[in-house]
C-alpha cells in the first residue's frame, strides 16, 4: 500500500463529492426510476450540475444563486434568515422523477408525495466526522427545509444523503451544541442536528478509487481558505486513479456569488 498527499480548496471539494454521488448505485436507480430532491445549497448546485448533465437536461441551470442561506463576509448584506438581501433569483429545488427535471420546483411541493425508495439531498452547515454527526443552522420558525424533510424520513423512510465539504467539520459534540444554541436564554441562529448518509470528500475519495482518505491539515491564504490536505492510502492503481481526479477537478474555481 501506497500513501500521498493532496490539497484540496472548498470548491474543488464541492467537485469532487458531486463526482462521487453519481457513482453511488441508489442514488443511480433512484435518478432513473423513483425521485431525488437535491436541495438548494453550494455543494448540492455542484451535483445539481452533475446530475443534470448525466441525463442531459442542465441546459438552463445555474448553481450560482442555488442556496437560500449562505455564510458570507461582512461586507454583504444578509438577512437574519442567511438570505442574501438582494433577494436574487432563487427557481426552486432540483427535483428529478423517473429522468426528468420538474424544473421550478421546490421541495416543499414535493416531500409529501415522497415515499421509501426516494432520495433528498440535503447540505450541512456542521459536520463532525469522528462522531458522524451532522447539523443545520436554522433561521425560519418552523426549521425551514430540514424541518420538514425529517418528517419525510423519519416518516415514510425517505433516504436522506448528507454532501459537506471538511470545511465544516467541527470538534465539539453536535447534540451538546444544540442544546445550547436552541436554548430559550440563546439568540439568533438555531441548530438542527441531522443524521443522514454523510459524504465529506473522505468518503468520496473511497466511492471513486477505493481507497482510503485521512484529513491531516488545513488551511490557506489568498484564495485557498479553507483547504484540506488529505492523504490518501492505496495500491498503485488506486493510487493513480486518485491523482487523475484530483487533477481534474483542482483548478475548480472558487464559488463567489
Amino acid at each position: 500500500m501506497y500513501t500521498k498527499p493532496y490539497t484540496i480548496s472548498p470548491s474543488a471539494g464541492k467537485r469532487l463529492i458531486a463526482k462521487a454521488m453519481l457513482k453511488i448505485n441508489e442514488i443511480v436507480e433512484a435518478l432513473h426510476n423513483r425521485t431525488i430532491v437535491i436541495v438548494a445549497g453550494t455543494t448540492n448546485g455542484y451535483i445539481a450540475e452533475e446530475m443534470l448533465s448525466h441525463i442531459g437536461q442542465d441546459e438552463g441551470f445555474s448553481k450560482q444563486r442555488f442556496f437560500r442561506g449562505i455564510t458570507l463576509p461582512p461586507r454583504y448584506k444578509v438577512h437574519q434568515s442567511g438570505r442574501l438581501e438582494d433577494g436574487g433569483t432563487f427557481t426552486g429545488d432540483v427535483v428529478i422523477q423517473k429522468g426528468k427535471w420538474l424544473k421550478d420546483k421546490t421541495l416543499f411541493e414535493i416531500v409529501n408525495d415522497l415515499q421509501e425508495g426516494d432520495i433528498i439531498l440535503k447540505g450541512a452547515n456542521a459536520v463532525n466526522c469522528e462522531t458522524k454527526q451532522a447539523a443545520v443552522l436554522i433561521g425560519h420558525p418552523q426549521a425551514g427545509t430540514i424541518g420538514v424533510i425529517m418528517q419525510a424520513v423519519a416518516g415514510r423512510r425517505v433516504k436522506l444523503y448528507i454532501p459537506v465539504g471538511l470545511e465544516k467539520r467541527i470538534s465539539g459534540n453536535i447534540n451538546e451544541l444544540a442544546q445550547i444554541i436552541n436554548s430559550p436564554q440563546s439568540s439568533g441562529v438555531r441548530y438542527f442536528p441531522v443524521t443522514g448518509t454523510i459524504i465529506t470528500e473522505l468518503e468520496a475519495i473511497n466511492i471513486l478509487t477505493g481507497a482510503q482518505a485521512h484529513l491531516f491539515a488545513a488551511g490557506g491564504v489568498s484564495g485557498a481558505e479553507g483547504s484540506i490536505w488529505i492523504a490518501v492510502t492505496g495500491t498503485e492503481e488506486q493510487l493513480n486513479q486518485a491523482d487523475e481526479i484530483i487533477k481534474e477537478i483542482r483548478q475548480e474555481p472558487n464559488f463567489i456569488v
